[in-house]
């Protein structure tokens, strides 16, 4: 049996790297009080751009947690890919999350519309409609259509995608990070229920976030 790894989304290579530059070489020549901090936040890199694996679940009628953090709020909004109103459920993730974001059901990403807009803080009500943001609409294999929507934060300057219109992609799959802190949206189908509670911590790609009603 094969042991969990935690590897590193690509996107923090570039910083990774050249902050592990800066620690060795101000060590070397003896900086200590720039060595530390350079030390402190290449650790704090590493572990904001960790991403561990993880074990999705494979029973049917389910759908999973896009990110990784905080359910903050549960409401009926309009949905910003194709305007219906639908029960939306919130996911806040702070500068301590881990960051790639993962497909919540199987199916076929069927549109992809990106929003420039400002970086209020993400747990604000506002942030959905004011915020630079990247929405997906995805058809799942039984038909039903979702919709998920990075919401960038106070902090988080770059939403980077990894998936385009057209991909299928599993449940469980990366398709995407957002740098920094930030919240992602999920937009569920009528015949889905939350499976989760304001409050509740959810793990991208392994907490069930909805149900399929019996309806």
């Amino acid at each position: 049996m094969n042991k969990p790894r935690v590897g590193l989304a690509p996107e923090g290579a570039p910083i990774i790297g050249l902050l592990t530059v800066l620690t060795l070489f101000t060590a070397v020549l003896g900086w200590w009080p720039a060595a530390v901090v350079a030390f402190v936040l290449l650790w704090f890199s590493v572990h904001f751009f960790r991403d561990p694996e993880r074990v999705v679940p494979q029973e049917e009628g389910i759908a999973v947690s896009p990110a990784d953090g905080k359910i903050v709020r549960m409401e009926r909004r309009i949905d910003p890919m194709d305007g219906e109103t639908k029960l939306c459920v919130s996911v806040f993730m702070n500068v301590f999350s881990v960051h790639v974001n993962r497909a919540p059901v199987s199916g076929s990403v069927t549109g992809v519309k990106y929003w420039p807009g400002k970086f209020l803080n993400a747990a604000l009500d506002k942030a959905s409609t004011d915020n630079e943001r990247c929405g997906w609409q995805m058809e799942d294999t039984e038909g039903s259509r979702w919709t998920f929507v990075q919401i960038s934060g106070l902090i988080a300057r770059r939403i980077v995608p990894h998936a385009e219109q057209g991909d299928v992609l599993k449940r469980g799959q990366r398709f995407g990070m957002i740098r920094f802190g930030s919240r992602v949206d999920v937009y569920l189908p009528s015949d889905y229920n939350p499976a989760v509670s304001i409050g509740d911590q959810v793990f991208a790609g392994q907490t069930v976030l909805a149900r399929k009603s019996d309806d």
